[in-house]
């Protein structure tokens, strides 16, 4: 049996392989139509470095001018001489455009469901199924929706992992004044077409050794529920803590679901409301308000924030002002309008 494979790049495309057993990693990838660069194939040049972000490998040779003890220990690898051994994903920092890889998937989908949360949240349900093999993601990552009836495209987090019927989930940020956000209140029914590409970003779950916090923003939640559905399944027990963060508490959203995570994963949730009406009990303001640097402290930790910029600079400046040194740090920043980022 071989091995799923996704091959992400500094552009934010990402490709999915199947790499055969004791097959090395460079000749599945071009015998797949991704050519990595190369000039040696022996281990020495470096040219085909990459690093392994989630996943089993081994190496056949590398020399030590090519990657060092340090790298090797970061997980760096040449794609030359690595020969996977489970499912992986690996991050190669240049464009994928150096590989003739060509372009991701682009596929007809049907809206299923729209939920209306909030006058400032939705969730949109659609149905991927016209893509006959299941579609492979990363969780964390996104895609592109072009709007019906316009040129204009927006991109959304995954809220789910990939699965076998291409059943497909978006949380989404209700503008005043917005191209998808007036499709949604104004013409968005049941059965209508939707084009997605797919998959996008290097937004998504590296490999799992530690305790994780997960700091989401308003819609920035849909990321998190992705990578909180492959956690589940893969029977996950280290501690993970989530801080959800929303303007009011009407604006929650997947409430029950996370709950569920709670009875299945060493799970805890803390939902923190920016503008509190009289009756929340639960924690308010700011997100960075209610980290505690004595729990984060004891033990190191991965972080991943997704949301708007200012939550984002916000914790990052909590963080170095708070002088912790123990964890590995991820984000993705959502923007309004703009189709290169993940929009709110």
């Amino acid at each position: 049996m071989g091995h799923s494979v996704a091959l992400n790049f500094a552009d934010g495309k990402t490709f999915f392989i199947s790499v055969n057993n004791n097959e090395l990693l460079l000749d599945a990838a071009i015998r797949q139509g991704i050519n990595i660069p190369l000039d040696c194939r022996e281990g020495v040049c470096g040219t085909c470095q990459g690093q392994c972000e989630s996943g089993q490998y081994e190496l056949d040779y590398v020399d030590e001018d090519a990657l060092s003890e340090r790298d090797l220990a970061e997980r760096k690898m040449l794609a030359c001489q690595t020969r996977v051994k489970s499912d992986a994903a690996f991050y190669f920092d240049h464009s994928s455009d150096f590989c003739n890889a060509g372009d991701t998937l682009k596929i007809a989908s049907v809206v299923t469901k729209v939920e209306l949360v909030s006058e400032t949240t939705a969730i949109l349900h659609v149905d991927a199924s016209s893509h006959t093999e299941q579609l492979q993601y990363l969780p964390g990552q996104y895609a592109r929706l072009q709007i019906p009836g316009s040129d204009e495209w927006r991109s959304y987090s995954f809220a789910s992992q990939p699965n076998a019927s291409n059943q497909l989930q978006f949380l989404i940020r209700i503008l005043p004044d917005g191209v998808m956000s007036n499709y949604l209140r104004e013409r968005c029914q049941v059965g209508q077409t939707i084009l997605l590409e797919a998959p996008l970003g290097s937004f998504y779950l590296r490999e799992v050794d530690r305790p994780l916090v997960f700091v989401a923003g308003g819609t920035g939640l849909s990321a998190f529920l992705g990578m909180l559905d492959r956690l589940d399944a893969a029977e996950h027990k280290l501690p993970i803590q989530l801080y959800y963060g929303v303007n009011t508490e009407l604006d929650l959203c997947e409430q029950q679901r996370l709950q569920s995570y709670s009875e299945r994963l060493n799970f805890n949730y803390q939902p923190v409301v920016g503008r509190p009406s009289a009756d929340w009990v639960g924690k308010a303001g700011f997100i960075h308000e209610h980290l505690d640097q004595t729990q984060l402290a004891e033990n190191a930790f991965d972080m991943y924030l997704c949301g708007p910029p200012p939550m984002i600079e916000a914790v990052k400046s909590w963080l170095e002002s708070q002088s912790l040194d123990n964890y590995r740090l991820y984000s993705e920043k959502f923007l309004q309008s703009n189709t290169a980022q993940v929009n709110a």
